[in-house]
């Protein structure tokens, strides 16, 4: 028996899901139209979010939204503002020691955290809970690649101001960041991720070598990619990729994302020569 949490919120009206079908209990009678679908034993995305139908927005097209129709992976929408309270649904408050803007109260997320957990394991190794803020511990190939071998990630998109620290404290939220940047929410954020981990999902890409190959796969950037024509303004595709020597090629590949690495980004180029060394 898997440890996951299964108590069902109390009245809050359900999240949108997208994938294939698959029912799951309820221990509460709902209308079954509005029954959450589940995708059986597929890597699971849960967003809570202000801004629902910003989802799945880019990831709803292209190899993420194939994948996302084939059951290869899904995504539950929560909407935030289901778990505010009062009559307005209020799901913020005025800072404590004053200053400006809204922060995010502490008693909403929580009730929207409980609802995201039916379900799905206590293990944070199993399941991380993630909220996306600029000042979380950077991104990258390496957390994209930990967070697919998850069974799925509950993502929490901040806005306003950010989101009452006790919140992070008391449900060991993991912060990320996407770059020293601001962003207005943390939706554009959360679909990035969300893009960078399911197409390193089995069979949603099709073929394995293009996330082997790929900028960070070995801690280089990639190599220069090119195309026909043969010749373009008469700029012609370097010899040695028309050569058939694929040693020859391989060897040239490798050179140039050295190359790139190195000049492009020294902090990658020294971590790559620590590996090696």
């Amino acid at each position: 028996m898997t440890d996951t949490h299964d108590t069902p919120a109390n009245d809050t009206p359900p999240s949108k899901s997208h994938g294939r079908i698959s029912i799951r209990a309820s221990l509460k009678p709902r209308d079954l139209m509005e029954e959450p679908l589940h995708v059986k034993d597929a890597w699971r995305a849960k967003v809570i979010t202000l801004m629902p139908d910003a989802f799945p927005g880019i990831l709803g097209i292209s190899l993420t939204g194939k994948a996302l129709d084939l059951g290869l992976w899904a995504l539950d929408v929560i909407n935030l503002r289901s778990f505010g309270q009062g009559k307005h649904l209020n799901v913020d408050d005025t800072p404590a020691g004053g200053g400006a803007g809204m922060v995010l109260r502490a008693d909403v997320l929580d009730a929207a955290l409980t609802d995201a957990a039916q379900y799905t394991p206590r293990d944070r190794n199993r399941w991380p809970v993630i909220y996306l803020s600029p000042r979380g511990k950077p991104f990258n190939q390496a957390m994209a690649r930990r967070f697919a071998a998850c069974d799925g990630v509950t993502l929490l998109c901040g806005r306003f101001e950010g989101v009452d620290q006790r919140l992070l404290d008391h449900h060991d939220i993991e912060e990320v960041s996407l770059g020293d940047f601001v962003l207005t929410g943390g939706e554009i954020a959360a679909s990035a991720l969300i893009d960078a981990t399911v197409r390193l999902l089995p069979k949603v890409l099709g073929n394995h070598e293009s996330t082997v190959e790929e900028s960070f796969s070995d801690g280089l950037l990639e190599h220069p990619q090119y195309t026909r024509p043969a010749i373009w303004n008469d700029l012609p595709i370097p010899e040695v990729l028309q050569s058939g020597n694929h040693a020859a090629i391989a060897k040239w590949r490798q050179a140039q994302a050295e190359e790139i690495t190195k000049t492009r980004r020294p902090d990658l180029w020294q971590a790559y020569l620590r590996r090696k060394a």
